[in-house]
């Protein structure tokens, strides 16, 4: 069962990182702005930033992730290696979840919040196995990407803690998954299920509401966070649609 009550959630703001489309010259840099993208993101309020940068290899991805970890964390637990001065770091005592897309592996070492899996991923049921066995169910959580009602009640039965389901709107990011499902396809998922649902493509400041009307439970995204010249007004601006 999920530890996480629909009924309950406050709109969840998950902010899905992509180095890719950031502009910078070398892969360093890339890296060095992205983790300042990170920072930014917790300390203007968002409740999750999930690492998705799957090309990266596994030390690579560790390392990011830690520094992810770090970085989010209260400041005075952060080490003076990291690449966010603890003035940026999110200041409220509710740190922002790190989550780490794919590698349950990195996830774990790096004593991440949770871990995001796609469809093709390893199976929810296999990782809530692995999870427990290493007794670190009590603040580890594990969501799945889904893209119909079927896979979601799937993933609900694998022991799922929450959703991603999409696109529901025309994005460049999820051209691969087909087109948009559209808010009626959301409804559905979000019905079908007792587990948290985010809505993830194409998601505007115009249609997060629609998108929480028809159930969903929060919002993940990669350019409405990722590109914002002033973020704390975005979540401002999100948190009122939601209120």
């Amino acid at each position: 069962m999920s530890r996480l009550d629909k009924s309950r959630c406050a709109p969840l703001l998950c902010y899905v990182t992509d180095r890719r489309s950031l502009v910078a010259t070398e892969a360093a840099e890339t890296l060095k702005v992205l983790l300042q993208r990170i920072g930014d993101a917790a300390a203007a309020g968002l409740d999750w930033i999930q690492i998705r940068e799957k090309d990266l290899s596994g030390k690579e991805c560790s390392l990011l992730a830690l520094e992810a970890v770090q970085c989010t964390a209260n400041p005075a637990t952060r080490t003076a290696s990291s690449a966010v001065p603890p003035s940026r770091a999110r200041a409220s005592a509710a740190a922002a979840r790190i989550f780490v897309n794919d590698r349950l592996d990195v996830a774990l070492a790096v004593q991440a919040g949770g871990v995001h899996l796609g469809e093709k991923s390893l199976p929810a049921q296999e990782a809530r196995r692995l999870v427990v066995s290493l007794h670190r169910e009590k603040n580890f959580l594990i969501g799945v990407s889904c893209h119909s009602p079927e896979a979601a009640k799937a993933a609900e039965r694998g022991g799922a803690d929450y959703l991603f389901f999409g696109p529901v709107f025309a994005t460049p990011a999820k051209a691969a998954y087909g087109a948009p499902q559209g808010l009626e396809r959301l409804a559905e998922v979000c019905r079908a299920v007792s587990l948290p649902v985010l809505a993830i493509g194409g998601i505007t400041l115009d249609n997060c509401a629609a998108c929480l009307s028809a159930g969903a439970s929060g919002i993940a995204t990669i350019r409405l966070f990722q590109d914002a010249t002033d973020l704390p007004a975005v979540v401002r601006a999100l948190r009122k649609i939601s209120a």
